[in-house]
């Protein structure tokens, strides 16, 4: 059955790859909009995550905040084909304008590494690819459920030279290796991880469960680590993508201290083109132990 399933995703994705950027984002929008009229759950997460994170605005302006949210997200979920079908050299004319490319180069000329941070913010799959287009790098990954997908999403990631590494206690030796070496590694750090090695640190207010292998990344290598994010421009014009400084003391030996900057570094930029972050995501699931959940209330986080 799971051969079946990763057959048929395979084929499903290679069959969207064929779509043009336009068409794709058209598709996403549609979908996006259906998940919106008919209350999906996707729809309730992002109204939780809204209020949560946006307690002052006003409601009329969150729900047209969620609703764009979900358009956006609708894109990013039909433009993955596109990344992952098309040639390299056709996404990467995608990127229309860098900003903050020099951040890059002066963290590279300090000959310690680079820490990539890319939360779900825009297209981060065309973030990663860009970067890995252009220096020795490897990418911190979750294994899909899928296990007979793994081989296919490790190929058409890594087809220009991007390492794959798990989240395990090798793949973080890896990537310390790969940093003393000057290289560069990538991150999505905006994700709720298992127990083991996190901290509860404030994200939008509340602490929520944060990981502290970038701390600990940054402690082993000296690199130097910045934001990076793709931004979709309208009318299906491409993206722009951005490179920010990070909050400092991401490198504390203090847990909290490291995990409130990296937290605060990824709100900053979520703050910056809100509607394109993945709201859909139960990023507060995971908050102090014995919190009502806010997505169950008749539960506690754990």
């Amino acid at each position: 059955m799971a051969v079946s399933k990763a057959t048929f995703l395979i084929l499903a994705l290679k069959l969207a790859g064929k779509l043009s950027l336009r068409g794709a984002q058209l598709i996403g929008r549609m979908l996006g909009t259906l998940g919106w009229v008919f209350n999906s759950k996707s729809r309730k997460v992002t109204d939780t995550n809204l209020r949560i994170c946006f307690p002052e605005m006003p409601e009329h302006q969150r729900r047209d905040l969620a609703r764009s949210s979900l358009r956006h997200t609708g894109q990013t979920l039909m433009e993955i084909p596109l990344m992952w079908e098309w040639p390299v050299e056709d996404c990467l004319g995608l990127i229309r304008e860098i900003e903050g490319e020099h951040l890059v180069n002066d963290a590279l000329a300090k000959g310690k590494g680079l820490v990539l941070l890319a939360p779900h913010l825009g297209n981060w799959e065309l973030t990663g690819l860009y970067f890995s287009s252009r220096h020795k790098m490897a990418a911190l990954y979750s294994p899909p459920h899928i296990s007979e997908f793994e081989d296919y999403m490790i190929r058409v990631r890594g087809r220009i030279g991007s390492e794959l590494v798990r989240g395990d206690r090798r793949g973080l030796a890896r990537m310390i290796t790969l940093l003393r070496e000057g290289g560069v590694t990538g991150i999505l750090p905006d994700q709720s991880p298992r127990a083991k090695g996190v901290a509860h640190a404030p994200f939008f207010g509340l602490n929520v469960r944060t990981m502290t292998l970038v701390s600990k990344l940054l402690q082993k290598s000296g690199a130097t680590p910045l934001m990076t994010f793709s931004e979709r421009l309208k009318d299906g014009k491409g993206f722009r993508l951005i490179i920010r400084e990070c909050e400092p003391d991401m490198d504390a030996t203090d847990p909290v201290v490291a995990t409130t900057a990296l937290n605060l570094s990824i709100e900053n930029c979520v703050r910056e083109i809100p509607e394109q972050y993945q709201w859909e995501y139960k990023r507060f699931r995971h908050l102090t132990p014995g919190t009502p959940n806010p997505y169950n209330p008749k539960k506690l986080c754990r």
